[in-house]
């Protein structure tokens, strides 16, 4: 993974091949609408979706340093955590590559990448709380493009869609010496 350095400080996580996976998989479903990437980062997945698509798209980030790198590279952006600061039935798409690395508390460190590395002790520790409110944010026959990790438990991140009323489904995958990269596309059940 590579970061963006300010001052001698990352402080925006650099596209890597989780990134590639995500706006590949994304673009070739896209076909318009609205689309809101979270954790937009350094903007490269929604400049990618807006520049490639006929979709209007908006980015979110906890992260100032990552709004005003998206912003720079021409994404509407707002800082919030998660899907939280949008209104129900707003996107037709959602797209998310989320920290997911499972990182034990003696391991966690303090600095501005925190946010999009770590995913604590067993990866969901923001795949959570993004699962249980994605839905209230989709249009009802929107969906989710959600990345995640072998060493996030895919199966596990399923049963968190199940018990938040939506589906999860495997539709692009990538493995690495360590890991199974795969995008989960997240519905309502009944679309």
């Amino acid at each position: 993974m590579k970061l963006t350095e300010q001052r001698d400080v990352p402080t925006v996580y650099e596209p890597a091949e989780d990134s590639h996976l995500l706006a590949e998989t994304a673009i070739e479903r896209i076909d318009g609408g609205y689309a809101l990437e979270v954790g937009v980062g350094s903007g490269y997945v929604a400049s990618r979706i807006a520049t490639e698509t006929n979709a209007t798209v908006v980015g979110s980030d906890i992260s100032p340093e990552a709004c005003a790198r998206a912003r720079a590279e021409g994404i509407e952006t707002i800082r919030g955590d998660l899907t939280r600061p949008f209104r129900a039935d707003s996107f037709d798409v959602v797209v998310f590559n989320p920290p997911y690395l499972p990182t034990p508390p003696d391991a966690e460190w303090d600095d501005p990448l925190e946010y999009a590395l770590s995913g604590g002790p067993d990866g969901r520790r923001v795949v959570r709380p993004f699962v249980a409110d994605v839905g209230r944010v989709l249009k009802p026959d929107g969906r989710s493009y959600l990345l995640v990790s072998s060493l996030t438990d895919i199966d596990a991140v399923a049963g968190l869609a199940a018990d938040a009323g939506l589906t999860a489904r495997e539709i692009a995958a990538e493995r690495f010496p360590f890991e199974r990269l795969v995008v989960l596309k997240i519905t309502h059940k009944n679309s």
